[in-house]
């Protein structure tokens, strides 16, 4: 058993004693071991030693290790070919499948590796030979979510891929509501994530908006849609706990407006209210969007003359030499 991190991690999870717990993993000793935690204890006729890697592991100390260099590598890599053998009782697109499926019905909370074992009916310690911890499943999970995210044409105008990137990921958030739920600072890096990012980036690079405009105005974008998307979910809930829809909802207050309410208090809105701004037949989403796209075009159409604009890739390339990433040093004025 390899002694990794998320095994010493797990092992601290599930090991309750105190103060300290003693874990012995086999090893093979050689003249070469330099390790004090191994221990050789008793010769084979090869001349090789059995020895065991004593791990002292403090149940109080619950720290997460840091994520290193290699923590999102599993999800570039492509699926495992077929071995010959006996085949594995299942692989990691079951295990990440099954785990969304859960998180779809019950909620991200409710996906561990046990639930996940339990669905696929397997034992919970099969899955950790395709998955090192519930975090790297998660990241799986948020990167094949991310995979039905439908991404516009590269050919349409800005406004009608953009609009078409905020339908798709309303949608995306509909169908896998959970995503409300992760850190959207921290997210997984990771392919189609990415996809996701390059895609949408690649809206607004050429419409004049400076670097830092583009970044931020995508962010913006997302930021309603995940506004409109919570709401919807709430509202699906309510629904489902309380038997009563939206219209009925709003129905059912008729004599709070005739008796509780006092225009006196609230002029403005009622002057709104008896304008019918609160009866528009367009959905929220179709309203609030399309609102946020004229305040972009009018924002692009400020930065037109400004000068400041991205650099092309080919343009980042000769400015800055042969590694791109040096586009950020780039004076956007000179490009």
């Amino acid at each position: 058993m390899p002694l990794t991190a998320s095994t010493v991690s797990f092992l601290r999870r599930k090991v309750l004693v105190s103060p300290l717990a003693r874990i012995a993993f086999p090893v093979r000793c050689t003249d070469s071991v330099t390790d004090l935690t191994v221990r050789c204890t008793k010769s084979t006729r090869n001349g090789i030693f059995r020895g065991v890697r004593v791990v002292e592991i403090d149940p109080a100390d619950n720290t997460t290790p840091p994520a290193g260099d290699k923590r999102f590598a599993p999800l570039w890599e492509p699926p495992a070919a077929p071995t010959r053998g006996r085949p594995a009782r299942v692989n990691r697109t079951q295990i990440v499948d099954a785990a969304v499926a859960i998180a779809d019905e019950r909620g991200l909370d409710a996906v561990s590796m046990r639930s996940v074992a339990r669905a696929l009916g397997v034992g919970t310690m099969t899955l950790y030979s395709h998955v090192p911890s519930r975090d790297h499943l998660i990241d799986a999970m948020i990167d094949r979510a991310y995979a039905d995210l439908a991404l516009p044409d590269p050919e349409l105008p800005w406004r009608t891929a953009l609009e078409t990137y905020a339908r798709g990921y309303f949608s995306l958030l509909r169908t896998h509501s959970w995503l409300l739920t992760v850190n959207t600072w921290r997210m997984p890096l990771a392919p189609h994530v990415f996809d996701a990012d390059e895609a949408a980036f690649r809206i607004l690079v050429d419409t004049g908006l400076t670097a830092n405009q583009v970044v931020e105005t995508i962010g913006i974008v997302r930021q309603a849609v995940s506004g409109f998307a919570r709401a919807a979910a709430a509202e699906i809930a309510d629904e489902r706990d309380q038997g009563t829809d939206y219209e009925a909802y709003w129905s059912a207050q008729t004599d709070f407006w005739e008796n509780t309410f006092d225009p006196a208090r609230y002029p403005t809105m009622t002057r709104l209210w008896t304008m019918g701004a609160f009866d528009d037949a367009a959905t929220p989403f179709d309203l609030r969007i399309g609102g946020l796209l004229d305040t972009i075009e009018l924002l692009i159409e400020r930065a037109g003359d400004s000068g400041s604009a991205v650099p092309s890739f080919d343009e980042c390339v000769r400015m800055s030499g042969p590694d791109p990433a040096g586009c950020a040093d780039v004076d956007t004025a000179d490009a």
